[in-house]
């Protein structure tokens, strides 16, 4: 597995830690697909364990509710967001939000997500299909202090 090297900002009350991360991988992939469509967000709504595919949509898209659970804001323009160094979008500075169903985080609350991305086919309904990748979720069990 690829080495996480871009955690989420902290959303949930009351924690401090991260609980999603991006790979590299992704974190390239994320910031060319966002110069093609504009900001973007995932939802994580369905699957049970590793290798389940979070959905990457245009920022608003998926519309959101109480029934989801915001689990952390990346910031890509951290490590420069830029298009072969020609341009850089006004909106990079818009963080990326990992959503995911509040009915699956019960399930799996006591992880730490990474977000890796393979080659392979992908849902026709996530931004990273016409690129012959698929975003996927790495699983580890979180250790909390005692």
């Amino acid at each position: 597995m690829e080495d996480a090297v871009l955690d989420a900002a902290v959303t949930l009350p009351g924690e401090d830690f991260s609980r999603v991360a991006l790979t590299a991988p992704a974190a390239d992939l994320l910031r060319k697909l966002w110069l093609q469509h504009g900001p973007l967000m995932f939802h994580q709504s369905g699957g049970c364990c590793d290798g389940s595919a979070p959905m990457c949509y245009p920022a608003g898209e998926f519309l959101t509710g109480d029934s989801d659970v915001l689990l952390g804001r990346f910031d890509l323009a951290a490590e420069g967001m830029h298009d072969g160094g020609a341009r850089q979008r006004a909106d990079a500075a818009q963080p990326l939000e990992f959503w995911m169903s509040r009915e699956q985080f019960a399930y799996w609350s006591h992880t730490h997500l990474t977000v890796d991305v393979v080659t392979g086919r992908g849902s026709g309904f996530s931004v990273e299909a016409p690129e012959g990748k698929r975003f996927l979720i790495r699983s580890t069990l979180m250790d909390w202090p005692a």
